[in-house]
């Protein structure tokens, strides 16, 4: 764990699940998280560590901003927030949304394989980036409104994340750094 301060609270703006992978998910307003699953009749619920996934208000915002039609659900993400600098928790940090469940922090960002219809719209896509991905460690009911509260910053590791992943993200940064150093002519 690390010493640094954590990020205040926040809240839950939608819960957003679909039946179907690689689509946009449905807005809504309750969802019920199986443990080590995700949730409940979401297609990207299952054994692996990316059960949930969350992304921020405030990044849906920015896409606004550069012209999308888009809002909760549209980045597949499970869980929209608000409030909470959600890119301030590393790998292993443990938050609480709601009265009772808990989740540990998986992943931040992905690699993205194949570019979505968002970033042909806007040139660029924020959930590869600003997405964070959780495991579920206690179940639980989660309604919009809810709190989500950090319990713990992590140490950049879960045990439910596979070193290929690891590995795979970072040479991707490393990718789109250099990408962006050769643009700038660096």
């Amino acid at each position: 764990m690390t010493d640094a301060p954590k990020p205040g609270p926040g809240r839950v703006v939608s819960i957003n699940l679909s039946e179907k992978k690689t689509v946009r998910k449905t807005p809504g307003t309750h969802g019920t998280l199986v443990l080590d699953r995700g949730f409940q009749d979401d297609a990207h619920a299952g054994d692996w560590h990316r059960q949930v996934s969350l992304l921020a208000k405030e990044s849906i915002d920015s896409m606004v901003a550069k012209g999308l039609d888009v809002g909760a659900g549209d980045f597949a993400e499970n869980i929209t927030t608000e409030g909470i600098d959600l890119l301030a928790l590393p790998v292993g940090s443990i938050i609480k949304v709601g009265a009772d469940s808990v989740m540990e922090i998986s992943q931040i960002g992905k690699v993205c394989h194949n570019k979505c219809a968002i970033y042909y719209q806007a040139g660029d896509c924020v959930m590869p980036r600003e997405g964070l991905f959780a495991v579920v460690r206690q179940a639980g009911d989660i309604d919009v409104g809810d709190s989500v509260e950090v319990i713990s910053l992590g140490d950049g590791t879960c045990d439910r994340t596979p070193e290929q992943a690891v590995r795979e993200f970072a040479e991707e940064r490393a990718r789109e750094a250099a990408e962006l150093a050769a643009e700038k002519g660096e």
